[in-house]
């Protein structure tokens, strides 16, 4: 990646001089990749990314795109992604693997499928995106992958809500099945009124996707740098909650039990508290009670952990809002 040669080799020119710099910044930077058609190119403007890179960089985040191509204007400080223009879902797929490779991301934005929809084979499109997803996933089962669904085509956009709601229910089992997997949806962020040729936004409708991009970013921990959420509780019960998948109105959330202490203990109570507005839906790996000050008790083949033992519970979320998941208690016998 660009900043980490960069980084490398002023090393090691301080190195030569016998200098011990501090450690830089950007070593500690987080690669994202935007990756898609045109739309993620977003011309000489620079699309959402350049609206995206700024108000990350405003909350104080080091991040650096990557990609092997540059676009945007000449004060844009990071221009590196993988929007192909006219690009398909199958072109992607059949490039994705040396870009993997190569850049190594910790967190991809994939916008694609615009140029499918006008093709010989829309009907398929649901399919060659979820080969895609899968392809991604077990090459890089680490990376935070954001899969949005596509914005409006003026002439085509019966095509684009079937696309659009085919995909939804994939990507949430996806997410459910433990794949780092997250479902933005971009539809509704951009209007008709904002595509001047009908299918690329101008640079409200750029600046609205960067405002969507970033909001999925910041409802998933680490994603775009920073610890995750530590563990808390007193005694030797920990819980430590993790945002395991989003999508519009609800996500899927899922809290690591630990026996921190030198001793057994035979069960456990987890405490946590939901954003207004927002409910608990299913659990699985535990007993709820509440909606919003949610209390879960261990299920009877999870309560008994041995010292430095751990399980894990999940569960669903609806409502309006932003994910967001705050220090959960724990508490044992």
């Amino acid at each position: 990646m660009k900043l980490a040669k960069i980084f490398a080799g002023a090393l090691a020119a301080c190195v030569a001089l016998g200098v011990v710099p501090a450690v830089a910044e950007a070593a500690a930077a987080v690669p994202i990749m935007p990756l898609g058609d045109s739309i993620t190119q977003g011309g000489s403007i620079g699309g959402y990314r350049l609206d995206l890179g700024a108000k990350l960089r405003a909350d104080g985040r080091s991040i650096d795109f990557v990609g092997s191509l540059a676009d945007g204007p000449a004060s844009m400080p990071d221009r590196n992604h993988e929007g192909h223009p006219g690009w398909t879902i199958a072109q992607l797929d059949g490039s994705v693997t040396g870009w993997l490779n190569t850049y190594h991301p910790h967190t991809i934005l994939l916008h694609i499928g615009t140029n499918d929809m006008y093709g010989s084979d829309p009907a398929g499109a649901p399919r060659r995106l979820s080969a895609l997803v899968d392809r991604i996933t077990n090459l890089a089962p680490d990376t935070e992958l954001f899969v949005a669904t596509i914005i409006p085509i003026r002439f085509a956009d019966p095509a684009v809500r079937t696309f659009n709601a085919a995909i939804a229910p994939d990507m949430r089992a996806k997410a459910a099945a433990g794949k780092r997997v997250h479902l933005v949806d971009m539809y509704p962020s951009v209007a008709i009124a904002d595509l001047p040729d009908g299918i690329h936004p101008d640079a409200a409708g750029y600046s609205k996707m960067a405002t969507t991009w970033y909001n999925a970013l910041k409802a998933v921990p680490g994603s775009i740098g920073g610890d995750p959420q530590p563990p808390t509780g007193g005694g030797p019960c920990t819980a430590t909650p993790r945002i395991v998948g989003t999508w519009n109105n609800g996500f899927q959330g899922e809290v690591t039990v630990a026996n921190t202490g030198a001793a057994a203990f035979t069960g456990w109570t987890v405490g946590f508290t939901l954003p207004a507005g927002q409910s608990l839906g299913q659990v699985w790996g535990g007993t709820a009670s509440g909606t919003s000050a949610v209390t879960v008790k261990n299920a009877n083949y999870n309560g008994a952990l041995g010292a430095g033992a751990s399980t894990t519970f999940g569960f669903l979320v609806s409502g309006p809002g932003t994910a967001s998941l705050d220090a959960a208690t724990c508490t044992s016998p």
